[in-house]
């Protein structure tokens, strides 16, 4: 495993990162959890993902015991937690950035969590609703109270993150290091385009996600839908149009070659191809089982292997699949 920096911070995280959405309470138990982290940690992942939505707050909870099973020094990994979505229902309880809402949101996930601090906190989405000011201050002071290490974004718009990180830069507050967007093959265009200034003129560091597109990248979906994959999962339905895709499945197929000729699985050259960006500081991988958290980081090895000239014929792969 190899570190890379977030972003122009000096935090160093694992290139491959474990997340818990979807599984954690849905897929996974707690002895899954711990052993799932147990050997993602072998493999030299440091950084572990969450999200207070997740699951209701089931997934905090499965992470924060599996933590304190596993008794991991404090400073020898990096969690996370984002915030908008609420698990209550109310005003300033769900769909809101407001102070008040953030104020009670992170001692929740602590709480559940059963740490002191988190090391990340992402403002899961945008708040039309709240200006940018105030979720600024907010985050500036979650971090001055020590509930927090670094803020970021999830799936803001890069004129959203600029707007953000200027008042921050105006008022000499904590300022977003990091954005958590969707990267994969398929779903590339504001990791590669819209964002593309701001790597340099920001400093921003992406911990990305999504990166088998759902699992249309693993090439399982080729003769339907599996049983027990997590579209069939109550809740998450809304999947199936993606993970359906007969476009998308075909171009899969079409990588097939390249992975087998790099003695790979299209998982792992789909996690790899996401690596190779250098602007992603980690890609987060999720896994219903420990045997596929072992699988998975086996690509670390081939990001190495992806020449420019592999790159090219994977681009090339796709044809003419709608990227998005």
């Amino acid at each position: 495993m190899r570190y890379r920096r977030l972003g122009r911070s000096g935090l160093q995280v694992s290139e491959l990162s474990l997340g818990s959405w979807v599984t954690y309470g849905n897929q996974v138990d707690e002895s899954a959890a711990i052993e799932s982290l147990s050997k993602a940690k072998d493999a030299g992942v440091n950084f572990f993902d969450n999200a207070e939505v997740y699951a209701g707050g089931k997934s905090e909870i499965l992470m924060g015991n599996a933590l304190k099973h596993l008794g991991w020094e404090r400073e020898s990994y990096i969690i996370s937690t984002k915030f908008y979505w609420g698990i209550a229902d109310g005003p300033n309880r769900k769909n809101t950035l407001n102070r008040k809402y953030l104020h009670h949101a992170i001692d929740g996930s602590l709480d559940r969590l059963q740490l002191d601090y988190v090391d990340l906190v992402f403002c899961h989405r945008p708040d039309p609703h709240t200006p940018i000011e105030e979720t600024v201050w907010a985050m500036h002071d979650m971090i001055q109270r020590g509930k927090a290490l670094y803020w970021g974004t999830s799936e803001w718009s890069a004129a959203e993150i600029v707007s953000a990180w200027q008042i921050a830069d105006r008022h000499h507050l904590h300022k977003p290091v990091m954005e958590q967007p969707q990267y994969n093959l398929f779903h590339r265009h504001r990791v590669e385009q819209e964002y593309a200034r701001l790597y340099e003129d920001l400093g921003l560091g992406l911990t990305t996600w999504s990166p088998l597109a759902s699992g249309v990248l693993t090439g399982k979906y080729a003769n339907g839908v599996p049983a027990g994959s997590r579209s069939t999962l109550p809740g998450y339905g809304w999947l199936e149009k993606t993970v359906t895709n007969p476009d998308w499945i075909a171009a899969t197929e079409r990588l097939r070659p390249i992975s087998t000729e790099l003695g790979c699985t299209l998982s792992q050259l789909a996690i790899a191809w996401c690596a190779s960006n250098p602007h992603v500081s980690t890609v987060i991988t999720g896994a219903s089982r420990p045997d596929q958290v072992v699988e998975n980081m086996k690509a670390v090895d081939i990001i190495p292997q992806l020449s420019s000239d592999l790159l090219q014929r994977m681009n090339e792969a796709l044809g003419t699949v709608s990227i998005q």
